[in-house]
């Protein structure tokens, strides 16, 4: 069987990937998966930032507007605007920013995947992989 007509497994399920003999992703279904991804992504970072937002309003007693203004400062990697009044406020804040260090390294891995997913499948792919409808089929006799 020609690798490029191996049939993928769960093949309508978005978070499915090509495997080696697999031929590559037709673009349509390619920019499905990076759409997910960066759904995926921005998601976890909206996520992370709602909790630092609890956060800075639970140990700070700050409003909405500073609270948002922290957490997205220490979530890019900023730091803090505000100064910390209490102790356990200063902890959560070294806390947040060690975590939001993680946390966007994650969500950027997460929206990249399947651009070097599919750069890494380009070059192990053979000519028959990349173009499935160039091969001849071999005459009958």
């Amino acid at each position: 069987m020609p690798a490029a007509s191996k049939p993928r497994r769960l093949s309508g399920w978005i978070g499915s990937w090509e495997r080696r003999g697999h031929g590559l992703l037709p673009m349509p279904a390619f920019l499905r998966r990076v759409a997910f991804n960066l759904g995926l992504g921005t998601a976890f970072i909206a996520i992370s930032l709602a909790f630092g937002m609890a956060g800075y309003a639970y140990f700070e007693g700050f409003g909405a507007t500073d609270s948002f203004l922290n957490a997205s400062m220490i979530l890019g990697g900023m730091g803090p605007v505000d100064v910390m009044h209490t102790r356990a406020g200063k902890i959560f804040a070294g806390a947040y920013a060690l975590y939001s260090g993680l946390a966007v390294l994650a969500a950027a891995g997460l929206v990249f995947a399947p651009v070097l997913h599919r750069l890494l499948h380009h070059f192990h792919a053979g000519d028959e992989d990349l173009n499935p409808d160039d091969i001849k089929e071999p005459e009958k006799q």
